[in-house]
C-alpha cells in the first residue's frame, strides 16, 4: 500500500472520528429558554456602523420590535464610525420615535486601535452604568421579536459571563453556500464546547461578534475591548481577555434568535476572508499546518477513494465529511443538499484564501470599509 493512501486511509478514520465529535458537541450546545421569565435587567444594546446604508434597514426594523418586546430596561446605542454614505441620517431618522435609543458619532480612528475595537470601546463607555448586560450586535443582524428577552434570560440560566449565540447564516449565492457553512462546522466540530467553556486554554476559545451578550461586570474587570485594541478577530479575543481573568463563556446556538447575512456574493466574501483568515492561527506555520491537516482529512481521503473504490475506509471517511456537514447544516437551519456534498471543495476555497490572506498581511495590503489594517 503506498505511503499517501496510507495517509489518505489515517485521515478517513479522522474523519470519522471528528464526525462523531460534531454529533455529540450538538447534542450539548446550549440553546436560549423558549418562555423565559426574566427578573428586570437594565441592558444596553450597542450597535457599532461604518458605512452601512445599504443593509442596516432590517437591523434597525427588528430592533425596534424587539426593545418594545423587552420594555423599558433597554437602551440603544447606535455608533456611525466615520461613515461617508449617510450612514448617521439614516440610522438618527430610523430611531426618531424609538424609546431609549440614540445614534452617536463615533471619533477619529486612534493610533493603536483598529476600527471595529475602537467602536464597540466607545459604544461600552456611553452605555448607562446601571446597565447589567451588555449586548454588542453587528449591523448585517436581523433579530426574532423576542431575540433580547431570551437571550438576557440565556445568559442569566447559563451562569457564563460571556455568550456568542451563533446567529443563523443565510448564505445565497454559490460562494456564500460554498464558504460560509465552514464557520458553524469548524466549532461544532473540532472544539469540545462544554470543556471549552470552562477551560482557559486560549486555543480552545470561539465567539462570534455577531450577536454577543456580556455581564457588564465582567466585562468591566476584563478590560473589555481595551484589551483587544489591535485585534482583527475582536470577538474571539475579547472572550480570551474574560478567560485570562478567570471569567467564562462560549458559543451557543443563536440559530432561532437572529438571522445575518455576513457577505453579498464572491467578491465581499473574498475581501472579509482576506481581512481575517491570517489573524485566526496566529502564526503562518499554524496556518500551514491547519490547512495541511484539512487537506489530509477532507480532500484526500475522497480523491484517493475515487481511485480506489473498493476501499471502505476511504469510504467511511469521505462519507463521515459529508454527513457531519449535513447534521451541522440541519441543526444551523443551513442548507443540506446538495451543498454537503461539495465539502471537500469547500476546504480548497478555505485554503486558497488563507494562502490569499496571508499574502496580503505580509505585503501590507489588508484593508477593510477603506481603512488599512
Amino acid at each position: 500500500m503506498s505511503r499517501i493512501r496510507s495517509l489518505a486511509r489515517a485521515g478517513a478514520a479522522t474523519s470519522v472520528a471528528l464526525a462523531v465529535h460534531s454529533v455529540v458537541n450538538l447534542r450539548f450546545l446550549r440553546r436560549a429558554p423558549r418562555s423565559p421569565d426574566v427578573p428586570p435587567t437594565r441592558i444596553s444594546v450597542l450597535l457599532p456602523a461604518r458605512n452601512e446604508t445599504h443593509r442596516i434597514g432590517p437591523c434597525l426594523d427588528a430592533l425596534r420590535i424587539a426593545l418594545e418586546r423587552y420594555g423599558p430596561d433597554a437602551e440603544l446605542i447606535v455608533l456611525d464610525d466615520e461613515s461617508d454614505d449617510g450612514t448617521y441620517d439614516l440610522v438618527q431618522l430610523a430611531l426618531t420615535h424609538v424609546p431609549g435609543a440614540r445614534v452617536i458619532r463615533g471619533q477619529a480612528l486612534q493610533d493603536g486601535w483598529y476600527g471595529k475595537p475602537f467602536a464597540c470601546h466607545q459604544l461600552a463607555d456611553a452605555a448607562d452604568p446601571a446597565s447589567d448586560v451588555l449586548v454588542f450586535l453587528d449591523a448585517d443582524v436581523v433579530l426574532e421579536p423576542d431575540a433580547l428577552v431570551r437571550t438576557v434570560a440565556h445568559l442569566a440560566e447559563s451562569g457564563l459571563d460571556l455568550i456568542s449565540p451563533y446567529p443563523r447564516q443565510r448564505a445565497e449565492r454559490p460562494a456564500e453556500r460554498l464558504l460560509q457553512p465552514l464557520l458553524q462546522w469548524s466549532w461544532a466540530t473540532f472544539l469540545p464546547l462544554r470543556l471549552a467553556e470552562r477551560s482557559h486554554r486560549p486555543s480552545l476559545t470561539a465567539a462570534n461578534g455577531q450577536l454577543l451578550a456580556v455581564r457588564a461586570e465582567s466585562y468591566r474587570r476584563s478590560g473589555g475591548h481595551a484589551a483587544v485594541p489591535k485585534a482583527v478577530l475582536e470577538d474571539i479575543e475579547l472572550l480570551k481577555a474574560f478567560k485570562r481573568r478567570g471569567f467564562r463563556g462560549g458559543v451557543t446556538d443563536g440559530t432561532d434568535l437572529a438571522t445575518c447575512r455576513m457577505y453579498d456574493g464572491w467578491y465581499e466574501l473574498r475581501d472579509g476572508y482576506t481581512k481575517s483568515l491570517w489573524a485566526a492561527t496566529g502564526s503562518m506555520s499554524k496556518s500551514a499546518g491547519l490547512c495541511a491537516a484539512l487537506l489530509a482529512v477532507y480532500v484526500l481521503p475522497p480523491a484517493m477513494w475515487v481511485r480506489h473504490p473498493a476501499d471502505r475506509v476511504l469510504a467511511g471517511g469521505a462519507l463521515a465529511a459529508i454527513a457531519s456537514r449535513a447534521t451541522v447544516a440541519q441543526r444551523s437551519r443551513g442548507r443540506v443538499w446538495p451543498d454537503s456534498a461539495t465539502h471537500s471543495v469547500s476546504i480548497l476555497g478555505f485554503v486558497a484564501l488563507t494562502a490569499r490572506s496571508w499574502r496580503a498581511h505580509r505585503t501590507g495590503t489588508l484593508s477593510w470599509k477603506t481603512r488599512g489594517l
